[in-house]
């Protein structure tokens, strides 16, 4: 997550992909993995606590916004969830930057899960990639937003809200979200300290004037506060790049995920009441999943996953000759990236060589 920019689903516990059974039975990164170790409360706890985590949720109902003009639902049993970070300045997130009446989306992740939902990729979308931005319609006003070349991505989120989000990712990848995951600022800062910190590794010191955060090199439990700053870090590591910035996000996440999986949650009813109250607080969702029942399934259908075995890459891209604070992506690569997705199939190597992306120092900063 990052200063403000200058430019102009369904998990299921089990089941194959996609499919509408009756029922509505349709059942984080930062937010996806976060959510899997949080929100099965709502399985077990009395009728209160459910309808209390009910009314937190938030939900945006991406597939009416939509319509049919979408990929098309393929039925292979993996699952596609678009996460974002978003850098509003509103509300709590004041403290962040002067709120100029819009967000965009700071961080953007693709993640997708698997058949037996025991592996996952996960791409990251450099806020900064000129796309092709589809028509959208205004999140405030309802009125149509018209189509542009050259857009930022993260402007995406700010002219259109989340369906404008899915559906450029739609457009970049030709693959169909299953399901969308927001988290914003103060909801992530909460949702770490009630996780009790997350502990990381620098190699070396970070003193970033942006994000104000100082590490010595060294093992640290990173509160709320300083998560935040570690994934906005962007200056003072590698090349200052927002590239760099995507490869502390990911090597956080990766260290989230094991922190959730040690913290205790299964053996402690309040601990598990506690931390779906602040998860379901904290993000927003598609509609599908916006209720505890299907937060649940959802959750149960991620917990196989551990770090190991979550590959992450940054889409192919390379800075724009014309602007080198914008990158661009790298057709062919990408193309490699998206058809892994749509066959469930690994990521190659080869996908990435010619990447400006995860590559320089910064992704050797944090472990």
């Amino acid at each position: 997550m990052s200063e403000q920019s200058r430019g102009t689903g369904r998990i299921r516990g089990s089941g194959s992909r996609r499919r509408r059974p009756s029922g509505r039975r349709r059942a984080k990164v930062i937010a996806a993995w976060t959510v899997a170790g949080v929100v099965v409360a709502g399985g077990s706890g009395l009728g209160y606590a459910y309808f209390t985590l009910n009314g937190n949720l938030k939900g945006v109902d991406i597939n009416a916004a939509l319509g049919a003009d979408r990929p098309d639902d393929v039925d292979n049993g993996s699952q596609d969830i678009l996460v974002l970070g978003s850098d509003s300045r509103s509300g709590d997130n004041s403290e962040y930057g002067v709120d100029e009446g819009g967000a965009r989306s700071d961080t953007a992740m693709i993640v997708h899960v698997n058949e037996g939902h025991k592996a996952a990729s996960v791409v990251s979308i450099p806020r900064d990639t000129l796309v092709d931005r589809p028509v959208c319609t205004s999140d405030a006003t309802g009125d149509p937003v018209s189509a542009e070349t050259h857009a930022m991505f993260n402007t995406a989120y700010e002219v259109g809200g989340p369906a404008c989000a899915v559906k450029t990712v739609e457009a970049m990848s030709g693959i169909r979200m299953d399901h969308y995951v927001e988290v914003d600022f103060t909801g992530f800062k909460k949702l770490i300290d009630e996780l009790g910190g997350v502990e990381i590794t620098t190699n070396e010191a970070i003193n970033d004037s942006k994000s104000h955060l100082n590490l010595k090199p060294g093992t640290h439990t990173l509160n709320g506060e300083q998560s935040l700053g570690l994934v906005r870090t962007r200056k003072s590591v590698g090349d200052g790049s927002d590239l760099g910035r995507i490869q502390l996000q990911q090597a956080f996440i990766k260290a989230l995920m094991e922190q959730t999986k040690s913290v205790g949650v299964f053996s402690s009813p309040k601990k598990l009441y506690d931390l779906a109250n602040t998860a379901t607080k904290a993000i927003t969702t598609d509609s599908d999943l916006a209720s505890v029942t299907e937060l649940t399934s959802f959750a149960n259908g991620l917990k196989g996953l551990s770090a190991k075995n979550v590959h992450m890459v940054t889409l192919p891209v390379e800075y724009d000759p014309a602007d080198p604070n914008r990158v661009i992506p790298l057709e062919e690569s990408a193309q490699q990236v998206w058809a892994a997705l749509k066959h469930d199939k690994p990521i190659p190597a080869s996908a990435t060589e010619k990447s400006a992306g995860d590559k320089g120092e910064a992704g050797q900063v944090v472990q």
